[in-house]
C-alpha cells in the first residue's frame, strides 16, 4: 500500500510481481479458469463410458459387455481379424482363470461378450487381457500404432432368467438386427459363437449340434457356472436361430 493505493497481482519469480497481462482468446475472454466452455473440448460422436468406479459385482450374476472400437478399427467381420479376436478369447482366461467369455459376437464396429466373473478384479483382468490382446493383434494387421478400442467397455448385469434368454438372442443374433444375415448360406452367424451354443430351438429334438463349414474354427468359449446362464435362462424358452433381436444396442 503507498499512499493510501492498493496494489493487488499475482506473483511471478520469487519476490517479483508478475504485471504481464493475461492472453485472451478469441472472443476476448480470459483462457482457463472456472468459466462456461472451459477444459477440453467434448470429442463429437458417441459418448464414452464415464470413468466412475464400476459397482462390486455378484459372481452369481452374468455380465454383457459391449466394448467399440476407433473408427480406423472399423470392419472387424473379417478373417484376419476373426483369428485375432479368438486368439484374445484364450488369452483372457490365462489372465484371470475364473474368467469367462461364454457367448462372443464380433460387429463391425464392436464386440458384444456374455461373461462371468468371480469379482470386479477378476473381471478387470479377463477384459484388460483380451482387449490388449486384441489390440495388439489388429494394429499387428494394419501394420499401425494406437488405440484400438475408443473407450471404456461398458457393462450389464443379468440379474434373471428372462434377461439372460434375451441378452443371448441379443448377442448371437445380432447379425440379424444389422442385416449381416442376407445371402448367408448358413443359419448362424460365422462371426459369433453361436456354433457352440446348444440352446437353438432347431436343436431341441436333435442329437447334433449345427454343422460349421468344413474349415470353420469356432470362437473360444466357455461353459457357464452360473444358473443363469447355464440353465436358468430356459424357464423362458429356447432361442430361434431366425429370431431377430430387439432391446438396447
Amino acid at each position: 500500500m503507498k499512499n493510501g493505493a492498493c496494489i493487488i497481482s499475482t506473483m511471478g519469480r520469487q519476490g517479483e510481481l508478475d504485471l504481464r497481462p493475461r492472453k485472451l482468446d478469441k472472443n476476448g475472454q480470459r483462457r482457463g479458469g472456472a468459466r462456461e466452455g472451459a477444459g477440453r473440448p467434448r470429442k463429437k460422436g458417441r459418448a464414452s463410458e464415464h470413468h466412475k468406479v464400476r459397482p462390486d459385482l455378484d459372481a452369481n450374476k452374468p455380465l454383457h459387455v459391449t466394448t467399440r472400437v476407433v473408427p480406423r478399427a472399423y470392419g472387424l467381420r473379417r478373417r484376419d481379424t476373426y483369428a485375432v479376436i479368438r486368439d484374445a478369447s484364450f488369452i483372457a482366461a490365462m489372465h484371470a482363470p475364473d474368467f469367462r467369455i461364454v457367448h462372443l459376437s464380433i460387429q463391425r464396429t464392436h464386440l458384444h461378450l456374455i461373461v462371468e466373473a468371480a469379482d470386479r478384479t477378476t473381471l478387470w483382468k479377463g477384459m484388460q487381457g483380451f482387449l490388449i490382446s486384441a489390440a495388439r493383434g489388429i494394429n499387428r494387421l494394419a501394420k499401425k500404432r494406437g488405440a484400438v478400442f475408443a473407450d471404456r467397455y461398458h457393462t450389464r448385469a443379468l440379474s434373471t432368467p428372462r434377461e439372460v434368454r434375451n441378452c443371448i438372442a441379443y448377442v448371437l443374433n445380432n447379425w440379424r438386427r444389422h442385416g449381416e444375415d442376407r445371402e448367408r448360406p448358413w443359419k448362424l452367424d460365422p462371426f459369433a459363437s453361436g456354433v457352440s451354443f446348444a440352446g437353438w430351438k432347431e436343436l431341441e429334438h436333435s442329437a447334433f449340434m449345427f454343422r460349421p463349414p468344413p474349415t470353420y474354427a469356432s470362437l473360444i468359449v466357455w461353459l457357464p457356472k452360473t444358473w443363469l446362464l447355464g440353465t436358468g435362462w430356459r424357464k423362458h424358452g429356447r432361442i430361434g436361430a431366425f429370431e431377430v433381436p430387439g432391446g438396447e444396442e
